[in-house]
Formats: structure tokens, sequence, C-alpha cells
């Protein structure tokens, strides 16, 4: 177990960034279509093809996912890991056309102190494709792919992972984007809301405080009362190696949205686009009842997991007033 998303059997990942842009894009391919669905929480969601996800909709396997930074603009990701894939053949069949199913979404960056001035047409096109060209069983974390120019409240955002394998086999990982619009840390401390989830000290081992004050629960978000709701967003992806259906996917989503609850605070506000893709691989039946909710319950806390090592992971960016990195102020891990 590599503790990522790729650790699930066909599953490959891939990174493009632009370090002047500050920002990038995070391809997910599977190697066969994948069952999926969807779970929006977030009040400022930026989607493509989301509609398709709805269990009560045709298409029911996707070739890949693309995540993006960029705002609306990063939503043009999805066409260049769209070409990659047609490239290869692959993608759902309607006589002799082959359509790639790759939904996507994106977070804000825009206004991190990258140069978007990008002319006529955005980037993300082709760092959509450079992405899905670049996709393997290892991927890099923190200020990287789609987490390139994420932020949080008081420290940089960024791309964490993180997987488990329950008793009776049956994997589950998650990929996550970290651009949210509170904290991932308890007050500006060492220690992460996710901390009872962590694995072998894999986001510094620091536990919690001994206590808390009323400082460490106050409210704190981007912006203050400036803050708009189109500037934040966490996206999760949830992959599992399990065999669901798409209303079983959807509701995987759903149970996973805690792991949100317990690594971020606040989460799922207006000011946010939090959401979760599920995708299953089919590879291993489960019960739809008790199996469906055990792996619901382990996807929430390898959530939590991946948001925290997405902060724990990321460096600076090199701008004037960026936001500090966990590790400029906490670099010594204990785990």
């Amino acid at each position: 177990m590599k503790n990522l998303l790729t650790d699930i059997a066909g599953v490959r990942v891939g990174h493009a960034h632009d370090a002047a842009l500050a920002s990038g894009v995070t391809a997910i391919l599977f190697d066969r279509p994948a069952v999926a669905s969807l779970d929006i929480r977030g009040g400022g969601p930026g989607t493509r093809d989301s509609a398709l996800l709805d269990p009560v909709n045709t298409v029911n396997g996707i070739d890949g996912l693309a995540l993006a930074g960029g705002s609306a603009f990063g939503l043009d990701a999805a066409g260049g890991v769209q070409g990659w894939l047609a490239e290869r053949g692959r993608g759902f069949r309607i006589a002799d056309a082959v359509i790639p199913i790759v939904p996507g979404a994106i977070v804000f960056d825009l206004i991190n102190g990258g140069d978007k001035a990008w002319g006529r047409f955005s980037p993300y096109r082709d760092l959509g494709y450079a992405a899905a060209a670049a996709a393997g069983e290892t991927f890099a974390l923190g200020t990287a792919g789609a987490g390139f120019g994420a932020t949080t409240v008081n420290f940089k955002g960024g791309l964490g992972s993180a997987s488990a394998e329950l008793p009776n086999g049956v994997r589950v990982a998650a990929l996550a984007v970290v651009n949210a619009v509170g904290s991932v840390t308890v007050g500006d401390g060492p220690w992460f809301w996710s901390a009872p989830y962590e694995v072998g000290g894999e986001f510094g081992g620091h536990g919690m405080p001994a206590s808390f004050t009323p400082e460490m629960l106050a409210l704190r978000i981007k912006g203050a009362g400036a803050a708009t709701a189109m500037e934040n967003t966490t996206l999760v992806a949830v992959v599992t190696d399990a065999l669901l259906d798409k209303a079983q996917a959807r509701r995987l989503a759903m149970l996973a949205q805690t792991g949100f609850a317990r690594a971020i605070y606040p989460v799922h506000a207006p000011l946010d686009g939090d959401l979760v893709f599920a995708a299953a691989t089919g590879a291993r039946p489960v019960d739809p009842l008790h199996g469906l909710t055990e792996l619901g319950a382990v996807a929430a806390n390898v959530v939590a997991r991946a948001i925290a090592r997405g902060i724990h992971e990321a460096t600076a960016l090199p701008f004037p007033g960026a936001l500090p990195a966990w590790r400029d102020r906490f670099g010594r891990d204990r785990g």
C-alpha cells in the first residue's frame, strides 16, 4: 500500500501545473470504465458533466476525472483529458463515435499571486492533456496538480491522498484538493482536526491539543465578511475496488462527505463548492447494507486523512504575502 489513490488497481493519477500561473490540473484515469456518482454539499460548486452521474441517468461508467484550478476556466481541463483518451480509442461508443466520459470540477485560485493573464484561451485544456499523459501509479502530494494554487484560511492548501483496506480485503482510497474557506488545523497550532484518524504519523503525529480554547473554536474564514461564494472549494475523489451500482456509488459519496466535517472547520458553507466523486472498479462484491455502511465509514476516515495530508505536504507559493505552508512553522514531525 502506497497510501495513495493508486492503491486501487486500475487507477492512475497524473499532474500538470505551471509555477508562474500558480495553478494546475490533476487527471484520474481508469483502465476500464468505472461506475461513478457524485455528492455536492458546498454552496458554490463548479462542475462539468455532473448530471451524467445521477443514478437515474444513462451513462454508467466514466473513463476519468479532471480536477483543476482556474475556477470556471479550469473546466476546460476535462477536454484535454478527453483528447488524450480519445487518441487511445477510450470512451462511450455510439455507432462509429467514441466519446470519453470525463466529469470535472474546479477550485478557485485566480487571486493567489500567479500570472493569470493568459490571453484569449486559458491553458487548462493543455494542462489537462499533459496531466493525463503523465498519469501513473505514483504522484506528488501538496503543492502539485490541481492543488498547486490552493489555499486555506491560515495555511497553504494542497493535494493529499490516503488509502485503507477493510478486513474483507476491499480497498478504498481518496484524493483531495484542499482549497477550503476554513481551516484544516486547530487554531494556528500544529494539530489537525483529522488527528483521531491519522495512520502512522502521516501528517505529523501531533495528535490533538490537551484542551480547546474559545480561540481555537472561533469562526475563521478567508476574507472574513468579504468572502464570496466562488473563492473556495475542497474536491475529493473516492475510489474503491468494490462492486457497486450508481445508486450505491452515490451513497458512498454521501457517506464519505462525513470526512470533510472531521477535517475542515467550517465546512459545506455557502462559500465553498465542496463535493465528492465516488467511483468503483467492480473487483470485489460487498453486502449492499452492512458492507456498504462499513465501506462508507472507512471512506470518511480516508477522506479526513487525505485532506490533512494535502496541508501537511504543501509548500508555500513564492509570492509576496503568500500564505505560509504548515511545514514552514511545524516542520518537525513526531510520527
